[in-house]
């Protein structure tokens, strides 16, 4: 009975059980060493994949930017992808399976999706994957209605000309049967598994009868286009694996978490075939035993992470807000004169704090309202301890120092408290996975800024205040430049260039060309640091030195700088963005022109004057090199304003320090920027 059902592996089969039988291809390559690949997509969850014996489990990006199945499977066939909006149209044309009569089958739609792969920012190539593979790939699929429409699945056996060696199309009664015909005869087979508890029989049968030389990869059958950019995965057979264990990669450098470009050189490094500079992806590896309850902790969390993080912010400055009213209403009632200074300078201190406590609520994983108010209340409380510790101006010191050793310690640890807080990366967006994201490196730069002002107050121009700024930027920038940290080219850049610019207003003398030369190649200068800490870190895989360096031609520097200019271009045209970018460079203007007023309640401190110049230079160029373009700028003049609102929350009394020969006193109208009511 089995050889008469694996006979009739090779076309579709009538729902009678005494159909004809259609032959399979005949192959004149090799299964080379013993060694085959399986990729099956299956109804199956963490919960299930973990309980398949021998598999290890991992949650996979699924997409970068909105998911759709069949950009999904091209996605995996080429070992590379850009996000949906890069391409001409956000979703590939449609593709289907017809089979032919040798056999074998094709994708109508393929020289359309060839060609819109070849318009995107960057070489694409689909089906990249069965073509390196002497004899190409096979399938099996279901012909039942219940199906996954058009077969998505049999695009991951197409070659680069849409065409699969061998197809097999039938009911799940035959599916076992006909990909156990297949596996003899293919090196690589994908099948999609019935939906179901047929589904998950299935694929414990499949691992049960693994060779030891098969790789085995179950993917989470999600066909519906929609929010599920994440998906679980599974692989057995990896070097070392045994099952049980959790998965990750050099692409996302994060344990659990795997990209779905990383399919291809897995599957390419266990068959022994050469693995082409095309394939972006990273061969997946075991990392620890499963944890399978953090996991989908860790799977729960991420889902959440965008949806939450306007709405966080919201919270926080509405809890800003109601401090400064209350503080009105007591500087009123108790005569108080200085209650609206104080809660001015609390508030803005405690967004600077947000880095810090976003961290609390990543830990604890709580619902919606409670983390806003988690976040809310730590900052708003953190603010006021730190103001009534440190005397003003001081105050920044501490969320500076607390952010910079706290999310260094959590990258080296491997706690994934950033990658899980309102404030990190968001690897559910697709497209970054670990390190400071966007979010953070501009508002990072002037927070440190403004603490290294804190520290000099009082400050005059010299070559000791410009070695203190200067360091303080070396040590930024390699936090946000480090593989292991931060692995952000654009952050190195953005702090290279605004602590050079910092750095030339603190020191004696006035501007020369020498100076202003060196603020312009200070940004490269910092490229060629990265690349050596890369090199010695990271063997050379870091995110720098990952992409740039191993550019092969100057057709792929340029695709990164339009892939990136074209991703900032887009985030400008996005939602409320155009309105705040435009209020943001009119505030900037007007900051600019009168920067004495504004730095009037610290009497035009250079330090404080480098600090906030330093900050703005940072975010200009932020969000000319990062690809989401004028966030860092919105980010980094949200931060000054919380700096300068600070500095404007001068206390009555504030003694000023000694050491102020050569600076003039603080002005009679000074004393009119105090909040006092």
């Amino acid at each position: 009975m089995l050889a008469l059902l694996c006979a009739l592996a090779g076309g579709v089969i009538p729902a009678s059980a005494d159909a004809a039988a259609i032959a399979l291809p005949t192959q004149t390559a090799s299964r080379g060493a013993g060694r085959s690949a399986l990729v099956v997509f299956a109804p199956a969850g963490e919960p299930e994949l973990a309980g398949v014996p021998g598999l290890s489990v991992a949650i996979m990006s699924a997409s970068q930017g909105r998911y759709s199945p069949d950009q999904l499977a091209l996605d995996i066939t080429q070992g590379a992808r850009v996000a949906n909006t890069a391409y001409d149209t956000p979703t590939p044309p449609p593709l289907s399976l017809s089979l032919t009569g040798a056999g074998g089958g094709a994708i109508a739609g393929w020289a359309a999706a060839s060609r819109r792969a070849q318009a995107a920012p960057q070489l694409l190539r689909p089906g990249l994957l069965a073509s390196q593979i002497p004899g190409g790939a096979g399938y099996a699929g279901l012909a039942e209605a219940s199906a996954p429409a058009a077969h998505y699945a049999a695009i991951l056996a197409a070659g680069a000309s849409g065409h699969i060696a061998a197809a097999s199309l039938g009911p799940a009664a035959t599916l076992l049967a006909r990909v156990a015909a297949l596996r003899r005869r293919e090196r690589l087979v994908v099948a999609e598994l019935p939906p179901g508890g047929g589904g998950l029989a299935d694929l414990r049968t499949l691992a049960r009868t693994r060779a030891p030389g098969e790789l085995l990869m179950a993917i989470q059958l999600a066909p519906r286009p929609g929010g599920h950019e994440l998906l679980w995965s599974a692989l057995a057979g990896l070097p070392g694996g045994g099952g049980g264990r959790e998965l990750t990669s050099q692409s996302t450098g994060e344990r659990g978490l795997v990209g779905a470009f990383d399919l291809a050189p897995t599957i390419l490094a266990h068959l022994g075939v050469a693995i082409p500079a095309d394939v972006r992806g990273k061969p997946i590896t075991t990392d620890g035993r499963l944890d399978s309850p953090a996991l989908r902790g860790l799977m729960a969390r991420l889902r959440v992470i965008s949806a939450r993080r306007l709405k966080a912010l919201g919270f926080l400055l509405c809890a800003w807000a109601l401090l400064l009213i209350a503080a009105a209403c007591v500087a009123r009632a108790a005569a108080r004169p200085g209650a609206s200074a104080w809660a001015l300078r609390a508030g803005a201190v405690g967004v600077l704090w947000a880095p810090v406590a976003a961290l609390l609520p990543a830990a604890l994983e709580p619902g919606a309202p409670v983390e806003y108010a988690l976040i809310a209340a730590l900052c708003m409380g953190l603010g006021a301890l730190t103001d009534a510790l440190l005397p003003w101006p001081r105050a920044p010191l501490a969320p500076a120092l607390a952010a910079v050793v706290l999310l260094s310690a959590d990258a080296l640890a491997g706690t994934q408290l950033l990658m899980r807080s309102l404030l990190g990366p968001d690897p559910a967006l697709g497209a970054r996975f670990y390190g400071i994201g966007n979010e953070l490196k501009s508002g990072l730069a002037v927070l440190v800024a403004a603490a290294v002002a804190a520290g000099l107050y009082p400050s005059a121009r010299g070559r000791r205040a410009g070695a203190w700024m200067a360091g303080a930027g070396v040590l930024l920038a390699l936090v946000e430049g480090s593989a292991r940290i931060g692995a952000g080219v654009g952050g190195v850049i953005l702090v290279s260039f605004g602590f050079a610019v910092a750095t030339v207003l603190l020191l004696p003398g006035s501007l020369t060309r020498r100076r202003a030369l060196t603020v312009l190649i200070s940004p490269v200068a910092g490229l060629v640091a990265l690349a050596l800490i890369d090199l010695a870190s990271a063997n050379g895989a870091g995110h720098f030195t990952g992409s740039v360096l191993h550019a092969r031609s100057a057709g792929d520097l340029r695709d990164i700088i339009t892939r990136r200019y074209g991703a900032a271009w887009r985030e400008l045209h996005n939602h409320a963005m155009p309105v705040a970018t435009g209020l943001v460079l009119v505030c900037a203007a007007a900051a600019v022109r009168w920067r004495e007023r504004l730095l009037s309640s610290v009497g035009g401190d250079p330090g404080w004057a480098a600090a906030l110049a330093g900050g703005l230079a940072a975010g200009i160029v932020g969000s000319l090199v990062e690809d989401s373009g004028p966030v860092l700028l919105v980010v980094a003049f949200a931060a000054l304003a919380c700096v300068v609102g600070y500095l404007w929350g001068r206390p009555r009394k504030a003694v000023e320090h000694a050491g102020l020969s050569g600076r003039r006193a603080v002005s009679a109208g000074a004393v009119q920027h105090d909040l006092v009511l």
